[in-house]
């Protein structure tokens, strides 16, 4: 793996970062986040950059945990479809239960039942 060297900008300051060829294109997509929430940060009045960076890094990390969330509430969709399939199967007898009483009831002097 060589390393080579690019130079970013954020903020308005040029880094330079070592990486492979291989991560360049995340570490700048990486970046292109981090620069778009700095600036964002700073128009909202943050006047240093130490400050702006801080709150982008909150802010990131919040992002970063709120996927992880995420991820793994789907993380074993089978669990989730046999509760849905379980669940589907209780409302479909509660409907056939609720069809067969209306089926058998219907209102004093109607001349048919009650049937949608």
């Amino acid at each position: 793996m060589s390393q080579h060297r690019i130079e970013l900008t954020l903020a308005g300051q040029k880094f330079a970062f070592s990486t492979t060829p291989e991560h360049e294109t995340s570490l700048r997509a990486a970046a292109a986040i981090v620069d778009e929430q700095l600036e964002a940060a700073l128009s909202a009045g943050n006047r240093s950059i130490e400050r702006a960076a801080i709150m982008t890094a909150i802010k990131l990390a919040g992002d970063l945990q709120a996927a992880k969330m995420n991820l793994s509430n789907t993380e074993n969709p089978g669990a989730s479809l046999d509760q849905m399939t379980a669940l589907q199967g209780k409302v479909d007898q509660i409907e056939a239960s609720v069809d067969s009483a209306l089926k058998m009831l219907s209102l004093p002097g109607a001349p048919r039942p009650i049937v949608p």
